[in-house]
């Protein structure tokens, strides 16, 4: 089992940035995908990003492609999510999730551990 601690989140205007972290516990960090999620108020959580165990293999969902960037340090056990050129539209919840039976995952369902979520809020 492991749990992941967001950071990072805040209130920005358009065009803003903002750099997330999730930080895991455990010596198992590299068994897990990595993956950013985000909810917003009365909507699903949808997939925002994804990284493989080492990193290698990312993935993004197309309205953030270009604008964020995600990345893992497993030496820190930690998973970071750049994200410039906010928009309001960027307004959620960001859960990080790790998946242990996958070595990638953009699937909300294969992901067996959350974190509890860090606001971010973009104004116009």
């Amino acid at each position: 089992q492991v749990q992941l601690v967001e950071s990072g989140g805040g209130a920005v205007q358009t065009g803003g940035s903002l750099r997330l972290s999730c930080a895991a516990d455990g010596r198992t960090f590299n068994r897990y995908a990595m993956g950013w999620f985000r909810q917003a108020p009365g909507k699903e959580r949808l997939f925002v990003s994804s990284i493989s165990r080492s990193g290698g293999t990312t993935a993004y969902a197309d309205s953030v492609k270009g604008r964020f960037t995600i990345s893992r340090d497993n030496a820190k056990n930690t998973v970071y999510l750049q994200m410039n050129g906010l928009i309001p539209e960027d307004t959620a919840v960001y859960y990080c999730g790790a998946a242990s039976r996958w070595l990638f995952s953009r699937t909300l369902k294969e992901y067996d551990y959350w974190g509890q979520g860090t606001q971010v809020t973009v104004s116009s």
